[in-house]
């Protein structure tokens, strides 16, 4: 399996986790599905041929969205889990 299928199917997975927390009403664990789903989609698209004139932008976006990811779980392990 592609390296880019492998990471879309588990931005599909955060995602299908984030639709079931968006289910039970739980946002915080939401946004973190949602973000990082949205990282392991867009770092996929930065590998395709079809987007190389997009590359650095992708990158710089997917960099960002890891980064929030991280904020985001270090948030809801200090204010949720603590």
């Amino acid at each position: 399996m592609k390296s880019s299928r492998s990471q879309c199917i588990f931005g599909a997975l955060f995602f299908a986790i984030g639709i079931y927390q968006l289910a039970v009403r739980d946002m915080a664990e939401f946004s973190l599905y949602a973000v990082a789903g949205s990282a392991f989609i867009v770092n996929a698209l930065s590998m395709e041929p079809r987007f190389q004139r997009h590359k650095k932008a992708l990158a710089i976006v997917s960099w960002l969205l890891i980064f929030a990811t991280g904020l985001i779980f270090l948030f809801m392990l200090q204010f949720k889990y603590l």
